[in-house]
């Protein structure tokens, strides 16, 4: 129902006549990822009419499981089933200004699990957990509980007005079956209205569905049940609907920035070692090349010098042979040429003597350096790049691409259309604004280190229409070698980066090196 239609609203008003009321305002949703899977929660109100009056309602929680399709609790749904052809389901978004109509696809009621179609409205699909859960395990529920809704509601509008659902906190008490159907029992509390809502861990991803739970009587505590992931993913299964899910355990931040700095500080220790163990060689490639050049230094000074001793020797007799031939008329023009080359000779003698080379150290150690230093310099990478996740540096909430081929121009040019802009602090960056998910993605480059950086903060609609304004601003679409561009588009994403909260949702670290 694109806009509750009217009769279902007046319908709810006069179920609403008969409950007292008092207005508690609902507090802000938070900036985190909890928060960031309220997105997906809806309000699933149920009415049955009879010759156009109102004669049951019902109503509970649900969450995406994508974009259009919807989960929640058979039992909220089976108004359908009492009222055949009378009744509707309405689908109430936690956010917007619309509530839509829905249809149910498929129905379990074994497992108390209920399939629902809904159009006009992309709602960010929630990810289920298949990860180990221990007991103790801290966890939230997210709903719409009716206690709440009977304190607060003052008219029906507000049951077919977009709100935040209400989130309570507990731990894992155990696992156990109920009714042939694989449960969590836990201490969120929770009550009618919460069913078919989601369980969540830390991180927000669903643990469960909640369903049911104990009455505390005469002192006893009280516990909540909640369909288990595994038997959710076989009803989507046997549905034919995909569904999000992942293993990865749950990090806080700054769990994830602690292992971050691990790792970086192994690396850091590693490349130190690196680089003490080229030192070593170099210094003994050095040493070699000090010694193999001394040798060669010794052998060519000692050539030279024999050399000129012949030389020497050679001119002597030529000039000695010149004095003999000299005193002799008939032997003039011979003495004149044996004087001549005994005089070349003598010359050649001293002038090989005196470029008889000198053994220079500082030489050879400048060569060695400028050589090693050439051979040892770090080059930023360009081109064809493979990037791989790094979990260890990592914080994944969401099931993360493990690999991405990018191509990089020195310039900023990003896989030949995207054009990055320098980052503060080096390396380049470029923040996505997209138009219909509700994501945030600051990606930043480093071609010298390799690293690949995908910081992602999932939004609400409002903080969403604010960053899409402000990338209305940004100017600079297709890639461009002009620097002055490019500083205008740091300038504009930097307004982006302000608007964005200060916390991130979720870092993807990846290393990239040149594809094959």
């Amino acid at each position: 129902m694109t806009n509750a239609p009217l009769p279902l609203v007046r319908l709810l008003a006069s179920w609403l006549t008969a409950l007292a009321a008092m207005l508690v305002l609902a507090a802000p949703a938070r900036a985190d990822d909890v928060s960031a899977s309220a997105r997906g929660v809806v309000r699933v109100v149920v009415i049955a009419t009879v010759d156009g009056e109102m004669v049951d309602v019902e109503h509970g929680t649900g969450f995406a499981v994508a974009p259009g399709r919807i989960v929640t609790n058979a039992h909220v749904v089976e108004l359908l089933e009492r009222y055949p052809g009378e009744a509707v389901v309405g689908v109430v978004p936690s956010e917007g200004d619309k509530s839509f109509e829905g249809r149910v696809l498929r129905l379990d009621k074994s497992r108390d699990l209920a399939l629902i179609e809904v159009t006009g409205v992309r709602l960010p699909p929630l990810t289920l957990y298949t990860g180990q859960l221990g007991e103790s395990d801290p966890l939230i529920a997210l709903g719409y509980p009716g206690n709440v809704d009977l304190a607060t509601a003052r008219s029906a509008d507000d049951f077919v007005t977009p709100t935040a659902p209400v989130r309570s906190q507990g731990v894992m008490s155990g696992n156990r079956t109920l009714e042939g159907t694989a449960v969590l029992v836990h201490t969120a509390s929770i009550a009618r209205g919460n069913s078919g809502g989601p369980l969540l861990d830390r991180c927000g991803r669903v643990l469960g569905v909640n369903s049911a739970l104990t009455r505390g009587e005469e002192g006893d505590a009280s516990f909540a049940f909640a369909i288990a992931d595994s038997e959710l993913i076989a009803f989507l299964r046997e549905a034919s609907q995909p569904v999000s899910t992942i293993a990865t355990p749950c990090l806080t931040l700054a769990d994830a920035d602690a292992r971050d700095r691990a790792e970086a500080e192994r690396q850091s220790i590693e490349e130190r070692e690196r680089a003490r163990a080229a030192a070593e060689r170099a210094r003994d490639d050095r040493e070699a090349a000090l010694e193999k050049a001394r040798a060669d230094n010794a052998e060519t000074r000692e050539n030279m010098i024999a050399g000129a001793a012949l030389l020497l020797a050679l001119s002597v007799l030529a000039i000695g042979g010149a004095g003999l031939l000299a005193g002799k008329r008939q032997k003039q023009r011979q003495a004149r040429i044996a004087a001549i080359a005994g005089g070349v000779l003598f010359v050649a003698a001293i002038a090989t003597f005196l470029l008889r080379p000198d053994f220079d150290p500082e030489s050879v150690a400048a060569a060695d350096e400028s050589g090693g230093t050439a051979a040892t310099r770090t080059t930023a990478l360009s081109g064809p790049l493979l990037c791989t996740l790094v979990p260890e540096r990592s914080r994944i909430i969401l099931p993360p691409v493990e690999t991405v081929s990018l191509s990089w121009r020195g310039d900023g040019c990003m896989n030949g259309r995207t054009q990055y802009a320098e980052a503060p602090g080096g390396g380049w960056e470029r923040i996505l604004v997209p138009n219909e998910d509700a994501t945030v993605s600051v990606l930043r480059f480093d071609p010298v280190s390799g690293s690949y950086t995908n910081s992602r903060y999932l939004l609400s609609a409002e903080a969403m229409a604010r960053a899409r304004s402000l990338r209305g601003q940004v100017q600079q679409k297709a890639c461009a070698a002009d620097t002055g561009a490019r500083a205008a588009l740091a300038t504009q994403q930097s307004a982006i980066r302000t608007s964005l909260p200060a916390q991130v949702n979720e870092r993807l670290v990846y290393r990239c090196t040149a594809a094959k």
